[in-house]
C-alpha cells in the first residue's frame, strides 16, 4: 500500500492532508464531495484523524477515494481495463489447438492459470499482535459517515471465510458495525457465500472462523466485490489479473489464510447462535437501511503492521468511487454473461441507477420475445437478479454510455404493451419492494420502432389541464419532446393514491405516452440526473406501475400506509450543514452556494425545498 501511494503521489492522484480532521463526519464529508469533482477527484491521504468526542488522535492515516478515478482503477490494475477484458475472454474462449502456433498461443493462455492459487507461507511477519483484553477496535480511526449511523463502521474490510469442511474459500466486502471494542457486526446479504458458510455452521452448531483485512494490495478489496460465481474464490481473479499468486499467510487464532500484506488484520469466530441487530446506516443507495438482525464476530486478536494504513470509503448518494469500482466489474464480467446469454452484445448500468436498480443491454434479437427471454435469464442470474428495471434495445442503437442518444432511442422504441413485469428476490438494500428482499421488476423491450406521432403540448398548458383532473399535481417537465413517447416528470403533493386517480387523463393520450410521478418538495425538475437516482430507486413495479389506454403511470413518490406500504419508508443521506460549513471555512470544499451542492442534493434545508417546489 506504501508503495502504491507512492506512486499515486508523483502522478499527481493523491493529496495529502495534514489538517486535523473527525473521523466523525468530518473526513467522510471531505472525501463525499472530492468524489463527486470531475473524474472523481484525488485519493485522500489524511494523516492526522482524531476523535474530537473523546479527545483521541490517531497514529494511522485514513485513505480515502482510492479507486475513484479511472485512472487509479488501471494503476491498481497495473494495466488498463480493456487489456483485462481481453485478457479473460482469451481465457473464456480458448479452442483446442489445430498446430505448433496454436499450441503457443494455448499455452500462453493457461499459464495466466498457474497464478490462480494462492501459496501460503509460515514466515513471520512484523505485524504487531493483540490478544485478548489488548484487542481494541477504538484504536483504529473507523469513520462515522452519517449523523444517524447507528455506530462507526468499517467500510472497506476484506471479509475472509471458508466452507465447513474448509473446501470452499471466499473473499466479500460487507460493512462492519463497531458495536464495542471487540466485536462487529456482519451486514452480509442473504445471496453472498459468508452467509451460505454461515447457516452450514449453524445447521452442526459450531462457531465460524472469520478473518477481516483493511489494506494491503488495492486489488484485493476489488476483488472482494467481484460477483463471481458460487464457489470460486475471489483470489483466483486476483492472481488472474495481477500475473502472481496471492501470498497469504494462516491466522493466529483461527484457520483462515489471509494475505500477508495487510496492514490490519482483524481474527475472530462468529456464534451463529448470536444474532444482533444491525443498523441503521447510509448505504450506497443514498438511503439509510433500517435495523436488521446480522451475525456478531467476537474479536480474538487484531494484527497491525508497524506503519499502517486505514482504508475507508464513503457511501451514499452518487456518484462515488463505486462508480469506478462498478464499472470494471461490468466491463470485466460481460465476456463471462456473454458465454451464457445468446444474443447479448453489451450492458450497462448507468451510475445514478446504484447498478442494481437499472441496467440497459443491447441485444441482437434472433426470435420473437428474445428480448424477454434475456430479461428473464438476467432475473436468475448471480447478483444480476437484484437488478429491479431492465432496458433492451437492439444492435442499431447508439452507445449505451451516450446518455442523451440512447434515451432518445429508447422512447422512439417504446411500446406499452411490451413491458414485462415480473416478481422476485430484490436487494436486501432495497426499501421500495412492499416486503423485505422481495419485490417487483421491470423489463422493457425497446427493440422495434415506435410508430406513435405525439402532440406536443407546452409545459404550463400541460400542467394546467392535468391539474383539472389530477390537483396534487404541482410542477411538471416534459423530456424527450423530439421523440415518438416523450416522457413527463410531474411532482405532486400526495394525498391519496396516485395510479387510483389518473383514469381522468385519458383524454391527453394524444399528448402523452409516459408519466412518472415524484414528489415535488425533493425533486429538481430540472436536475435528470438525480430523478433517476430518485424514480430508479422508489419504484417498485408491482405496485407503482398502471397502463391506462396506452398511456403508462409510474408512481416514483415516497410510500406509506396510503398505498398499504407496511415497511418504514428511509431517510436520504443528507450531509450535514455544520460539518460541511466547518470544511468549507477551512478551504478544504467549496462555498456552500457551490453548484455542486444543489446538483448532487447534499444537504437538505427549507430553502433547497422552496427551488425544487418552483423550480
Amino acid at each position: 500500500m506504501r508503495a502504491f501511494l507512492t506512486q499515486l503521489e508523483s502522478l499527481g492522484e493523491l493529496q495529502t492532508l495534514e489538517t486535523p480532521l473527525d473521523i466523525h463526519l468530518e473526513i467522510p464529508h471531505l472525501a463525499y464531495l472530492e468524489a463527486k469533482k470531475p473524474q472523481g477527484g484525488k485519493a485522500l491521504l489524511c494523516t492526522k484523524p482524531m476523535d474530537a468526542k473523546n479527545n483521541k488522535h490517531f497514529d494511522i492515516p485514513v485513505l480515502i477515494n482510492l479507486f475513484g478515478s479511472s485512472r487509479r482503477m488501471e494503476l491498481v490494475l497495473g494495466k488498463p481495463i480493456s487489456a483485462c477484458c481481453v485478457q479473460l475472454e482469451a481465457l473464456l474462449s480458448a479452442q483446442k489447438p489445430k498446430n505448433l502456433k496454436g499450441i503457443w498461443h494455448a499455452l500462453r493462455t493457461l499459464k495466466a492459470l498457474y497464478h490462480i492459487f494462492p501459496k501460503i507461507s509460515n514466515k513471520p511477519t512484523d505485524h504487531i499482535n493483540y490478544t485478548s483484553d489488548q484487542v481494541n477496535l477504538y484504536d483504529l480511526p473507523i469513520l462515522t459517515t452519517w449523523e444517524r449511523d447507528a455506530a462507526p463502521f468499517i467500510t472497506m474490510g476484506q471479509i475472509y471465510t471458508q466452507s465447513l469442511d474448509g473446501a470452499h474459500k471466499n473473499l466479500g466486502l460487507y460493512r462492519l458495525q463497531v458495536y464495542d471494542k471487540n466485536h462487529l457486526g456482519l451486514h452480509w446479504q442473504i445471496h453472498k457465500d459468508g452467509n451460505h458458510f454461515f447457516h452450514a455452521y449453524k445447521r452442526v452448531g459450531r462457531k465460524m472462523p472469520v478473518s477481516v483485512v483493511i489494506g494491503g494490495d488495492p486489488l484485493y478489496t476489488w476483488c472482494g466485490q467481484a460477483p463471481l460465481p458460487h464457489g470460486m474464490f475471489e483470489l483466483w481473479l486476483y492472481g488472474l489479473l495481477r500475473g502472481k499468486r496471492a501470498h497469504l499467510m494462516r491466522s493466529r487464532t483461527n484457520p483462515i489464510c489471509v494475505p500477508r500484506d495487510g496492514d490490519i488484520i482483524i481474527e475472530g469466530w462468529v456464534d451463529p447462535e448470536q444474532m444482533r441487530l444491525e443498523g441503521p446506516f447510509g448505504d450506497h443507495t443514498g438511503f439509510y437501511t433500517p435495523q436488521e438482525p446480522y451475525p456478531l464476530l467476537e474479536v480474538s486478536t487484531l494484527r497491525i503492521k508497524p506503519d499502517p494504513i486505514y482504508l475507508a470509503c464513503v457511501v451514499g448518494k452518487p456518484p462515488l468511487e463505486d462508480k469506478y469500482m462498478g464499472y470494471l466489474t461490468e466491463r470485466l464480467f460481460l465476456p463471462l454473461i456473454q458465454k451464457s446469454t445468446y444474443g447479448l452484445l453489451d450492458y450497462h448500468m448507468p451510475e445514478n441507477g446504484v447498478f442494481h436498480n437499472l441496467i440497459l443491454a443491447q441485444i441482437a434479437p434472433s426470435y420473437p420475445a428474445h428480448a424477454s427471454q434475456i430479461m428473464h435469464h438476467f432475473w436468475g442470474t448471480g447478483q444480476m437478479s437484484f437488478v429491479k428495471h431492465a432496458i433492451f434495445v437492439g444492435p442499431n442503437a447508439p452507445s449505451l454510455q451516450d446518455y442523451p442518444a440512447i434515451f432518445a432511442h429508447i422512447l422512439n422504441h417504446f411500446d406499452p404493451h411490451k413491458l414485462v413485469v415480473s416478481e422476485g428476490v430484490c436487494d436486501a438494500l432495497d426499501h421500495a419492494s412492499p416486503n423485505f428482499a422481495f419485490g417487483g421488476k421491470l423489463g422493457i423491450d425497446a427493440t422495434m420502432p415506435s410508430s406513435k406521432t405525439p402532440c406536443i403540448l407546452e409545459d404550463s398548458v400541460l400542467l394546467a389541464r392535468m391539474q383539472a383532473v389530477l390537483p396534487q399535481a404541482l410542477i411538471l417537465r416534459q423530456y424527450g419532446i423530439h421523440t415518438a413517447n416523450p416522457l413527463c416528470v410531474v411532482g405532486v403533493q400526495k394525498t391519496r393514491p396516485l395510479l387510483n386517480a389518473v383514469h381522468g387523463l385519458k383524454d391527453l393520450q394524444s399528448a402523452l405516452s409516459i408519466i412518472i410521478f415524484v414528489d415535488a418538495l425533493k425533486n429538481d425538475l430540472n436536475n435528470p440526473y438525480m430523478l433517476l437516482w430518485r424514480i430508479t430507486n422508489n419504484l417498485d413495479a408491482k405496485r407503482d406501475l398502471k397502463i391506462e389506454e396506452g398511456l403508462v403511470f409510474l408512481d416514483a413518490t415516497d410510500k406509506n400506509a396510503l398505498e398499504g406500504h407496511t415497511r418504514e419508508w428511509p431517510l436520504e443521506t443528507d450531509c450535514s450543514l455544520e460539518v460541511l460549513q466547518k470544511l468549507s471555512n477551512l478551504g478544504l470544499i467549496p462555498p456552500l452556494d457551490d453548484p455542486i451542492y444543489h446538483r448532487y442534493h447534499i444537504y437538505n434545508s427549507p430553502s433547497t425545498k422552496e427551488s425544487h417546489e418552483f423550480c
